[in-house]
């Protein structure tokens, strides 16, 4: 199923983000993975479009209450053009959204959703690691009622974290297709965090300009903004990474 793409628009560079920097490090990463990728460590690129992965460094380790999962908005999807979704929605009440009410309004709307599983097939057709390891790569994306997010702890595979929506919302169709265009940050109680950003597979230019967005709206949610981020390194699943922005350490400290 098609997902929307957002009109094109410049990502430039913040005075955080050297532009260069970036686009010296997303090249040296393309040259040592064309130089590998004759090796057998590589193979499993064969299988499937390797990430570039952002890996943000703090300060300081975030509260409980700002643990959360955050939309940084990206301006090329990381999602294929024809995309399998998959919608999990909550029927543990009689008077709650049913199946069928909430795949007419998926055609109605032209919402790009796939499939539509309730909870309870969930729970009963998907128990053994085998199963979920097929739903899991039956789908590019999981999204699912917000109110089930933390049941379905166990009950997907690891690969793939279902995004919240507010089904309430009448506007599914925004709220997936932004998520469609972004990458999740999942803020939790450490100092140290990575993010998918870019696909090997783009264009150069679109992997700079989603690792400056990336950069950018990071920092716009982490507690503290630009002042608690100590770094950002970019690099490919079996790489070095390589700096991108580092703060300069305090002559006083140890």
């Amino acid at each position: 199923m098609a997902v929307a793409n957002h009109a094109r628009r410049p990502y430039t560079s913040s005075e955080r983000i050297n532009r260069t920097t970036v686009e010296e490090a997303v090249r040296s990463l393309l040259k040592w993975r064309k130089s590998m990728s004759h090796s057998e460590k590589l193979k499993l690129s064969d299988q499937e479009d390797e990430f570039f992965y952002l890996v943000l460094s703090l300060n300081k380790i975030p509260h409980r209450d700002r643990a959360n999962t955050y939309k940084i908005l990206l301006p090329h999807s990381l999602l294929p053009e024809s995309s399998e979704l998959c919608l999990i929605i909550d029927d543990r009440h009689k008077k709650g959204l049913t199946k069928d009410d909430a795949q007419k309004k998926i055609k109605s709307e032209n919402i790009p959703v796939s499939n539509v599983l309730k909870l309870s097939k969930l729970k009963s057709n998907y128990r053994s690691s085998e199963a979920k390891r097929e739903l899991d790569d039956s789908y590019h994306m999981f999204f699912a009622d917000k109110g089930v997010i933390p049941l379905l702890q166990g009950l997907l595979g690891k690969k793939k974290a279902p995004v919240p929506l507010d089904l309430k919302d009448r506007n599914w169709k925004e709220q997936i297709e932004k998520a469609c265009s972004s990458t999740l940050l999942c803020l939790r109680t450490g100092t140290c965090y990575v993010v998918r950003v870019a696909k090997v597979s783009m264009d150069k230019d679109d992997i700079v300009e989603n690792v400056i967005a990336a950069c950018n709206g990071i920092a716009e949610v982490v507690p503290s903004k630009w002042g608690n981020i100590r770094s950002l390194h970019l690099k490919l699943l079996e790489s070095l990474s390589l700096p991108i922005y580092q703060t300069v350490p305090d002559k006083d400290s140890d």
